[in-house]
């Protein structure tokens, strides 16, 4: 059987890809062993790719009042809810390496009103999947409930940042028909 192709649009040859997001490629495989097919997806469009990335990682690696699993169990719900197969299968291999845990990616995936995650998360969970469904309903006592779990306004804007870059995410891959790569399935899971 035919490998099924990583995207409905053009996927250059690595060899084709400006330097830098060549290097940026080749160090994410030296790492983890493979190349993530949203990486090749999205090298179709150079200086969206950069674009991207930049804001990915300004919001996924930086320090603040949120882990980095955290940061991933918003990805997964969000994910979850826009049924984007990629980013549950992606992020819910890197929740599950981050909170060392290999049950906490597919609880959160199924319903994250019944998985193993604290109140504070459960809230933060729920502030974010309103700022995916409705976030023209977003007040100010959404912020007040998130503060009282302890959460700063910038844990609070970061929550929000991530659910939305999420919720674009989410659609330029079921748009591209990005396919998740068969290691993430295995990743974390013990």
């Amino acid at each position: 059987m035919a490998q099924p192709a990583v995207s409905r649009f053009p996927v250059p040859r690595l060899a084709d890809m400006p330097e830098d997001i060549r290097a940026r490629i080749e160090k994410v495989q030296e790492k983890s062993g493979f190349i993530p097919n949203v990486f090749l997806m999205l090298a179709y469009r150079p200086e969206e790719f950069r674009a991207f990335m930049a804001y990915h990682d300004t919001l996924m690696d930086k320090p603040g009042g949120l882990s980095k699993a955290e940061r991933e169990m918003i990805v997964v719900a969000v994910s979850s809810y826009n049924q984007c197969q990629y980013c549950v299968v992606a992020h819910g291999a890197i929740l599950r390496i981050r909170a060392k845990n290999p049950l906490i990616a597919d609880q959160i995936a199924a319903n994250f009103r019944k998985a193993d995650i604290t109140p504070k998360q459960r809230a933060m969970l729920e502030f974010a999947l309103k700022v995916t469904q409705r976030a023209n309903e977003v007040e100010e006592a959404d912020s007040a409930a998130l503060r009282d779990h302890g959460f700063t306004d910038d844990d609070i804007w970061d929550i929000a940042a991530i659910a939305a870059f999420f919720g674009m995410s989410n659609r330029m891959a079921n748009v591209t028909s990005l396919r998740p790569n068969e290691e993430f399935y295995a990743l974390g899971r013990g």
